[in-house]
């Protein structure tokens, strides 16, 4: 049953990414670019997104076990520290010159071609470094 509902859910993440343009590098850079040749058409998939994950965490709020009966992990605790502040940056950097976050990297890979693998390898690598023993994190 597990398996399925990976397949599922992963295929209508994949879809969602697909019919809303989130892997469409142009649109996404269009959407960034809040000086220049803004596209304002990614903020309805934003409002799309926020509304579902809203009803879903007042729900997982009141549950510990998912649907399929795994623990449900417990909240992390808000700290703003060196190593997030800098994660975020570097996130927003990579997004904003490619047009890809992780999800949509995914998506692409069956159709974008050799950018689309190199950027995945590239980001594979980032994620590698970051779990690095011996890295401290600083708060602020």
């Amino acid at each position: 049953m597990r398996p399925l509902v990976a397949f599922l859910t992963g295929a209508l993440f994949g879809s969602g990414l697909l019919v809303s343009g989130m892997t469409d590098t142009a649109k996404v850079q269009g959407w960034l670019d809040l000086f220049g040749a803004w596209d304002p058409t990614l903020a309805f998939v934003l409002g799309g997104a926020i509304l579902p994950m809203a009803v879903a965490w007042r729900i997982a709020a009141h549950r510990s076990t998912s649907v399929l009966g795994d623990p449900l992990p417990t909240r992390p605790a808000p700290v703003i520290d060196a190593r997030l502040l800098t994660g975020a940056a570097l996130f927003g950097i990579g997004w904003a010159l490619v047009g890809l976050c992780p999800g949509p990297a995914m998506a692409v890979l069956g159709f974008g071609g050799w950018p689309a693998s190199l950027f995945f390898l590239a980001m594979l690598a980032g994620m590698a470094l970051a779990r690095l023993p011996g890295r401290k994190e600083a708060a602020i």
